[in-house]
Order: structure tokens, then sequence, then C-alpha cells
């Protein structure tokens, strides 16, 4: 290897580490704005406000980044390629060969620290859902989305795919006991957890969200009338859509963690 071949893979690796850190930086403005707009979700529909157009220009930084780190990395594979040796020892070989079972077994484990911060936090994320209830979207038409709460039996890693069991036995035709789904990770929504309502973003009122419905596993869009901070307690109060009763809608309690964001281009 000459000294040129040496410094361009040593000026490539620095330019990989400087990739790394602007993704960094980035990633933590994302993250600032994810948590402002947690807390006052209400403040994109002020006149003037570029919440979202920030954010949009940050993902295209994130994205831009990380396609850059892909291209140098690829790079360095190749040039420490042209100078690696082509062959092994024998012995060496064989010690390889002997171990290949355990870093297959290993190569799952590897796989998310290959990812992003980010991804490796929605991977994670995913995975700890397991043996959870959520929201989900099991069928979906052109008239309308059917959402339904679930218990997720497994996150696939590799596909992104969840797993779930509608433990609700079916009254169709079939009698169809519990159902199994393999979803996307778009067809899932976490529910707030139960025991944190202190750190849960809490809905204003006259947002429209996806609720429980009282008594049932479905899933519904409502409107909310009251917050559980000002109700104090640890439950809205909500009208559902097409819940008339006598010419009126019902206000019904729903508690908060049955309660999330309703999906964009909901259909009902």
């Amino acid at each position: 290897m000459s000294s040129s071949d040496f410094a361009s893979i040593l000026e490539n690796s620095r330019l990989l580490d400087r990739l790394r850190k602007d993704q960094e930086e980035v990633l933590v403005e994302i993250n600032k704005l994810h948590k402002k707009l947690q807390a006052t979700p209400e403040v994109v529909e002020k006149p003037g406000d570029s919440s979202l157009s920030r954010l949009k220009t940050l993902y295209i930084q994130a994205k831009e980044l990380s396609e850059s780190e892909v291209t140098i990395s690829n790079l360095l594979l190749s040039q420490l390629d042209t100078f690696l040796p082509s062959g092994l020892p024998g012995q060496q070989r064989r010690k390889i060969d002997c171990h290949d079972q355990k870093r297959k077994r290993m190569k799952s484990d590897s796989d998310i620290s290959r990812h992003s911060p980010s991804m490796r936090s929605h991977i994670e994320a995913c995975v700890n859902l397991k043996d959870e209830q959520v929201a989900a979207r099991v069928t979906s038409d052109a008239e309308k989305d059917e959402w339904f709460v679930v218990k997720v039996i497994n996150f696939d890693e590799k596909t992104k795919e969840f797993e779930v069991l509608d433990e609700e036995p079916g009254d169709d035709e079939e009698g169809g006991g519990q159902r199994k789904y393999k979803l996307p990770t778009t067809c899932i929504i976490p529910f707030p957890k139960r025991t944190d309502l202190s750190s849960t973003q809490e809905f204003p009122a006259g947002r429209h969200v996806l609720a429980v419905y009282p008594g049932t596993t479905a899933l519904y869009k409502a409107t909310v009338i009251s917050t559980p901070r000002k109700r104090k307690s640890d439950e809205y109060l909500l009208e559902f859509d097409d819940d008339e009763e006598d010419g009126a809608l019902p206000q019904r309690t729903v508690p908060f963690h049955k309660v999330v964001p309703l999906p964009e281009g909901h259909r009902q």
C-alpha cells in the first residue's frame, strides 16, 4: 500500500466520521422538534408556524447524510478490499469455518447496531411492544379503515412486520375464534402507558382522535370535549362520530391510555 493510498483511506475515514457527527446533530434537532410538537401540538395550527416545514427539511437532511454515509462506507470497503489478501491460510480458514454458525446466531443482534440511532430506537421500540396491547388497522378498503385492540406476539426485524393476535372471538359465518395478523408498522399505533399520565401527550379540546369505544375493542374517530388534566382525572370526555342518540351526540368517558392520534387520511 502506497502512502497516497493510505492517506486516501484516512481522509475517507475522517469524512465518514464527520458525516456521522452531522447526522447526530440533525437527529438531536429532530428529537427536539418532536418533543415540542408532542407537548404543544396545537402550535402547527397557528398562522405562520413553520414547525412542519422545518421538520421536513431536517428529514431531508438526515436522508441525504445517510445516503452519503453509505457511499463513503462502500468506497472505504472497496479501498480496503484492494489491499487485503484474497485467500486465507488453511488453518485460519478452518478456524473461521468452525465459527460460522456462531456468527450466524450473532447476526440478528448485530443488525440493529448497524442502523442509525433513530432507526435503532425505532426497532427497539417495536421489539419492546411484545405482549403489549396496541391499536391495529386489520382491514382497509375503499370506504373505511377498521381499527381494533390487538396483542403483539412478535416483531420481525427483517420484514419490519408485527405478528398480532385479535383476542376477541370473531362473529362471522366462519365462527372463527381468535385471529392472527401480520401487519406493517404503519398499521400499528402503540397505546400510552397507563402508568405514565404525566408524560403522555394530551390532545386538546376540539382535536380529532382515535379512541376505543366503551365496552368494545374497536376504535373509532372521536372529538375531544374535555381533557384528563381539565377533568382532574385519567379520562377524556369524547364525542364519537356517528354515535347519535335522540338527535345528539352523547359524551362518553374513555381512559387516556385508550386514546391515540387520528391517522392521516383515516376513512370511517
